[in-house]
């Protein structure tokens, strides 16, 4: 019994100690040197083909031919340095991070490769030790790496620094990911290029009028609470929105706001979804806001034809102070030199009237600063009574060089009067001044640029009497005051008229400009004697032949058909409709580079035009001297015009 019981302990204790010694003596077996190098050896040499390659069930297999880098070199055959493997390691975390790809060409060995990452290591071992397609290159510590090591990654901009020898057995087509990158930032540049920048600008302004529309519909109207949402997200996008016009000034939070319109807008297409409804709603809408465009058009018209006719604080204040400093320093008694000259017909002679002193100045100057001998120009200048001791003034402490100068009073010429000048005794009549002054209550006139008191002055009338100004000059060149001189303008005296009176530059092209524009061609007189189709021509820059105008009794022509205008029935009032008619079949056409218009109304005159014309003129309402004006043309005219002149500061005249 005794017996029986030992031999049941002896198995018993066999079975429990016996796997404890078994698994502690193969432990230690396995953690010597020899037995862990064995094991590495063993796994190196494992390999898997292609075709071996399983598939697993959950995850999708990666098809792409885009692989991610090797990791670098895992293991080192001629080192067991434990340390070397735990740097390899960590080298091949950071490669992870760094996020490098290589494209390689599709071919079947590759293929095998990339599918096999452990060979793809081990040949890429053997290929460097070989002299194989990337030559293997040793860092700083003398470790060998692998030919993809030899790419350097930077993390800030994730470009290649530099790129891996290649041999002759190396595929061209290799490419790295990082141009791939660049070529597609490329792409989405000119993406951006080929985008306008009001985009979103757009998109929100279209949702501002659905959202007005869903508001006006009487479906939403019942829907209180769909109707306060809209009124909120339109105060949000209004306020996005506000007077910008491109993308890139729009505020950060500018996406939410659309989104939320967005959710809005499809609430009220649920709640009301008639189209008919909705087209109705924005004919109304387009046909307000096209009578709001009239209505702001006039209105501007209004205010530029008010800005134009009234006189700049500093253009005030010139006058009165050069008006103050002629009579106090007795400027009164001096004249101005070469006063001989002023009736020599062999001279180039100017005819400038104007009340506009600072204009005239500009005239004077850019005459005399582009003449190749100022010596022989003779400037004649006629002014009003308030202005005569101004412009005078001016030009005896501003001489214009060599040229010669003469100031005029317009109350000198006795000649001139009501008897004489049937358009005198009409500017002086009770009715043209109540037409002019009161042009408010007259509404049903539509032009009414002609509606300016200026037209009230004589001056404008003046170039029709030039004879009479002139009795011993044979050619005079008129010129406005708001009208630059770019070019020598001698050669206009050598220009033959071919017996016309008057040489000026046409003005019209297909539709613009001629006579039926000016003329009122519904009266009998004016359709028997005039072609609605004749072609207009520009005041401003006129070569007169004062002889021929004798010889036909030209000023005769003009007094006839200003009697016939008395009730303005022919034309509106001003001085070019009646040039028109005066000078019909009267007139040669200059070259157009004599004369370009237009720089008073239209910015877009053709640069090329500007630059070889000898004259550009302002004409319309945006004069130089006005803060109205162009800024692309101001330049020209403010180029005359020196600004540190005493006179031009103390009235705050600047450019």
């Amino acid at each position: 019994m005794l017996s029986l019981r030992n031999i049941v302990l002896l198995l018993l204790s066999i079975t429990v100690f016996a796997p404890i010694v078994l698994y502690t003596d193969r432990l230690s077996t396995f953690n010597s040197p020899s037995t862990k190098q064995d094991f590495i050896e063993d796994v190196t040499a494992f390999s898997l083909s292609a075709t071996d390659t399983g598939h697993l069930n959950l995850l999708p297999q990666e098809t792409s031919s885009v692989l991610k880098e090797p990791v670098g070199v895992v293991y080192n055959e001629d080192s067991t340095d434990t340390k070397n493997l735990s740097r390899d390691l960590r080298l091949a975390e950071s490669r992870e991070h760094a996020s490098a790809r290589v494209l390689y060409t599709t071919t079947e060995e590759d293929q095998a490769q990339r599918d096999n990452p452990i060979k793809q290591v081990t040949d890429g071992v053997k290929q460097g030790n070989q002299g194989g397609s990337i030559l293997a290159r040793a860092d700083s510590t003398s470790e060998n790496v692998s030919g993809d090591d030899a790419i350097d990654v930077d993390d800030n901009d994730g470009k290649h620094t530099k790129s891996a020898q290649a041999t002759k057995q190396e595929q061209p087509a290799t490419e790295t990911s990082s141009n791939v990158n660049k070529r597609g930032s490329i792409l989405s540049n000119k993406q951006k290029d080929q985008t306008p920048s009001d985009v979103r600008v757009q998109q929100l302004k279209d949702q501002l009028i659905q959202a007005k529309v869903y508001l006006s519909l009487p479906a939403v109207k019942a829907n209180p609470h769909l109707t306060r949402e809209l009124r909120l997200r339109v105060k949000e996008v209004t306020r996005a929105v506000g007077d910008r016009s491109e993308d890139s000034e729009l505020p950060r939070n500018v996406n939410e706001r659309m989104r939320a319109m967005e959710q809005s807008l499809l609430k009220g297409k649920q709640i009301q979804d008639d189209c008919a409804a909705f087209v109705k709603k924005l004919r109304a809408m387009l046909h307000s806001t096209e009578e709001q465009l009239r209505a702001h058009k006039k209105q501007a018209l209004l205010l530029t034809q008010l800005t134009a006719k009234t006189l700049p604080k500093g253009l005030h204040c010139l006058p009165l102070r050069l008006t103050t400093e002629y009579y106090y320093s007795n400027y009164s008694q001096k004249q101005f030199p070469n006063q001989e000259k002023l009736e020599d017909p062999r001279l180039y002679h100017y005819a400038i009237f104007s009340d506009n002193i600072l204009a005239t100045a500009v005239v004077v100057n850019s005459v005399t600063a582009n003449a190749k001998d100022a010596s022989k120009h003779v400037f004649h200048i006629v002014s009003d009574r308030l202005n005569y001791a101004a412009m005078r003034m001016w030009f005896l402490v501003n001489p214009p060089g060599k040229a010669t100068i003469q100031v005029q009073n317009i109350e000198d010429f006795t000649w001139l009067n009501s008897s004489y000048s049937p358009v005198l005794k009409q500017l002086n009549s009770p009715a043209m001044i109540d037409y002019y002054f009161k042009a408010h209550r007259a509404t049903s006139d539509s032009n009414l640029k002609y509606r300016n008191p200026k037209y009230l002055s004589i001056l404008n009338h003046l170039r029709f009497y030039l004879p009479e100004i002139f009795p011993k000059l044979n050619k005079v060149l008129f010129l406005d005051d708001d009208i630059v001189v770019q070019k020598d303008l001698t050669g206009l005296w050598s220009v033959d008229l071919k017996g016309n009176v008057n040489g000026a530059v046409e003005t019209c092209g297909e539709n613009f400009h001629r006579f039926d524009r000016y003329l009122n061609f519904s009266n009998p007189l004016i359709a028997k004697n005039f072609d609605p189709r004749a072609c207009g021509w520009a005041y401003g820059m006129n070569i007169f032949d004062l002889v021929e105008w004798k010889r036909q009794n030209i000023t005769e022509v003009y007094h006839n058909w200003q009697n016939l205008n008395h009730d303005r029935t022919l034309w509106k009032l001003g001085t070019l409709p009646p040039g028109l008619i005066t000078f019909w079949k009267r007139t040669f056409p200059l070259n157009r580079s004599w004369h370009t218009l237009g720089l008073g109304y239209n910015p877009n005159v053709n640069q090329k035009d500007i630059d070889r014309a000898a004259v550009i003129h302002y004409n319309g309402n945006l004069k130089p001297w006005l803060e109205i004006s162009i800024p692309r043309f101001r330049g020209y005219w403010t180029k005359y015009v020196n600004y540190n002149h005493v006179y031009l500061r103390e009235c705050n005249i600047n450019p």
